[in-house]
């Protein structure tokens, strides 16, 4: 898989469930990782939705990007996982990328992985952003190998920059096109 997307109880159901749905119709492969050791994951809305794997049986050798959606208290308990955050350091430091949105870039900022980035987060998450240069007047960032976005209503635009990273401008800007997504 292309890309894995991490769900962790509580988790914002928009900034997962886009990303989901645009990445896929692009035609990038990816799988959603359960990090609560059950398949069914209870967004902080109540939506549940099914895991394609759970983290201790995901294989993340073929990886190119991982997405980690915000939500309280999705995102902290994201942060908490060891693993993911082993995983998410590895990726850091072999420049692969990683896109968090929300109050997801807390699991970046709390291993001190935002130094010297330019990053958007949810109003109010700016003190778990150590090192970071939080911008306020854009919707999504891209600094090196890191992606951010500010919120829910900034999905589909994190979406759209994750997928030009992936397979280019063009192919992003066509796959956008073709969803009616004509507003950035």
């Amino acid at each position: 898989m292309e890309v894995s997307l991490f769900l962790g109880q509580g988790f914002e159901e928009i900034e997962a469930n886009t990303p989901i749905c645009f990445l896929r119709h692009a035609g990038i492969s990816l799988q959603t990782v359960s990090v609560t050791g059950e398949k069914v994951v209870t967004g902080a809305h109540g939506v549940p939705v099914v895991a394609d794997v759970l983290f201790e049986d995901a294989d993340f050798t073929d990886a190119k990007l991982l997405v980690l959606p915000g939500g309280v208290p999705g995102a902290e308990n994201l942060s908490k996982h060891q693993g993911l955050c082993d995983l998410v350091r590895q990726f850091v430091s072999q420049g692969k990328f990683v896109a968090a949105i929300c109050a997801g870039p807390m699991v970046l900022g709390k291993q001190g992985l935002l130094k010297d980035r330019t990053i958007v987060c949810y109003p109010g998450f700016e003190t778990f952003m150590s090192g970071a240069k939080v911008v306020k007047d854009k919707a999504s960032v891209t600094d090196g190998n890191i992606i951010t976005a500010n919120g829910p209503g900034s999905a589909m635009l994190f979406s759209y920059n994750i997928a030009k990273e992936l397979r280019g401008e063009e192919a992003a800007r066509s796959m956008a096109d073709d969803m009616m997504v004509n507003y950035f």
